[in-house]
C-alpha cells in the first residue's frame, strides 16, 4: 500500500554535471522516478549557472508533466552584487506554480510574504528562528542534517510548516569564498577551468593517515560518507516528519527513490534496502551518526538515539 502521508523529495544537483548529463537525467526523473517533489536549480557555484539555462524551461516542463512539483533552489552563498543580483533575477522569472527554496538568508528576504521553502543551508537551530521563517511565508523548511534526533522531535512538535530531512546521500557542511577544487589543481578561482566536473560526485579528501573523511565539491565541503536514515524511517514520521529528501549522485537516484518508497510504503524491510543502498554509494560508506547524536560519519545500527 502507498503512503500517501510520506513525500520523497530529489534535492538539487550539487556538482558540476554536463549540461546534456544534467538535462537527461532530470528527464528521466520525470519519466521514471517516484519521488513527489525535484529542487532543480545551482545551489553551490554562481559560475556554473549559464550551462544549464538553455534546459532549465525544459526540465521543469518535462518534471511537471511527470506529476512532479518543482521547486527552484537558490545559492546557499551570495558573496557578491552580482550573484544577488542573479538570484534575484532568478526569484522574480520564477514561474508559475514553481516553489522557490532559499538557501541564503538574503534569499529567504526577497521571497518573504509569498510561499517559500527553506532550505538546509538556513541554520534553523531553535524554535524561535523556525517561528520567524514561519511568520515570513516559509512552508516548508528542510532541516540540517547535524541536528540529533531528539532536536529533529522538538522541531516537529512545535512546527506549522512541513518540514524535511535528508535521509540519502553525501552531507552538505560547508561552503567557502574560495575553490577548494581550483586550488588542488593549482588553479585560481577566477580561472578554475571547471575542474570540478572531474568528480561527479565530489573529490575525496583524506587523512594524513590516507583515511577519506570528506569530499569536496568546488566551494564546498561535504561529508566522504553517504549519509542514510533508511532505518530511522518510522521514528521520523512517528515525530510528525513527513518530507524525506534524497540527495543526487551519479548512482541511479530512480532506484535509489524506489528503495525508500518501498520502506514508506511497507513493501521492503529496512535492513535488506540498506544492503542494497550500500552497493549504490560508490564505494563511499554509509553513515548516521548525527541523528544517533554521534560522530557523524558513524554507522549505527539497531541503536535507539540516546544509548
Amino acid at each position: 500500500m502507498t503512503d500517501t502521508a510520506s513525500k520523497l523529495t530529489l534535492g538539487p544537483v550539487l556538482f558540476k554535471w554536463s549540461p546534456e548529463d544534467l538535462r537527461d537525467f532530470y528527464f528521466r526523473i520525470a519519466d521514471e522516478a517516484d519521488v513527489d517533489s525535484v529542487c532543480i536549480g545551482e545551489v553551490v557555484c554562481s559560475k556554473r549557472t549559464s550551462f544549464f539555462q538553455p534546459y532549465l524551461a525544459e526540465a521543469i516542463e518535462r518534471l511537471r508533466k511527470g506529476g512532479k512539483e518543482v521547486v527552484l533552489s537558490t545559492l546557499a552563498l551570495i558573496p557578491s552584487e552580482s550573484d544577488e543580483d542573479r538570484v534575484r533575477d532568478e526569484v522574480a522569472a520564477v514561474a508559475d506554480g514553481v516553489m522557490v527554496e532559499a538557501n541564503d538568508i538574503a534569499t529567504a528576504a526577497l521571497v518573504a510574504g509569498r510561499p517559500h521553502a527553506i532550505g538546509p543551508y538556513v541554520n534553523v537551530y531553535n524554535e524561535g528562528t523556525l517561528a520567524y521563517l514561519e511568520g515570513r511565508g516559509a512552508v516548508r523548511v528542510c532541516l540540517g542534517a547535524e541536528l540529533p534526533s531528539s532536536s529533529l522531535a522538538v522541531f516537529a512538535g512545535a512546527a506549522k510548516a512541513e518540514l524535511e530531512v535528508q535521509v540519502f546521500g553525501r552531507l552538505p557542511l560547508a561552503l567557502s569564498a574560495r575553490c577548494y577544487h581550483a586550488r588542488s589543481r593549482g588553479l585560481g578561482k577566477d580561472n578554475c577551468r571547471f575542474v570540478c566536473q572531474e568528480d561527479p560526485d565530489g573529490m575525496a579528501v583524506e587523512t594524513m593517515d590516507g583515511d577519506p573523511f570528506l569530499a569536496v565539491n568546488g566551494i564546498q565541503t561535504l561529508s566522504y560518507s553517504y549519509h542514510c536514515l533508511v532505518g530511522e524511517l518510522d521514528e521520523l514520521r512517528n515525530m510528525g516528519i513527513g518530507r524525506f529528501r534524497i540527495s543526487p549522485h551519479t548512482a541511479d537516484m530512480v532506484k535509489v527513490a524506489d528503495l525508500f518508497r518501498g520502506v514508506l510504503g511497507g513493501r521492503a524491510e529496512p535492513e535488506a534496502v540498506l544492503a542494497e543502498l550500500k552497493t549504490l554509494s560508490g564505494g563511499a560508506p554509509l553513515s548516521n551518526g548525527f541523528y544517533h547524536d554521534a560522530a557523524g560519519r558513524e554507522f549505527i545500527e539497531g541503536q535507539t538515539p540516546g544509548e
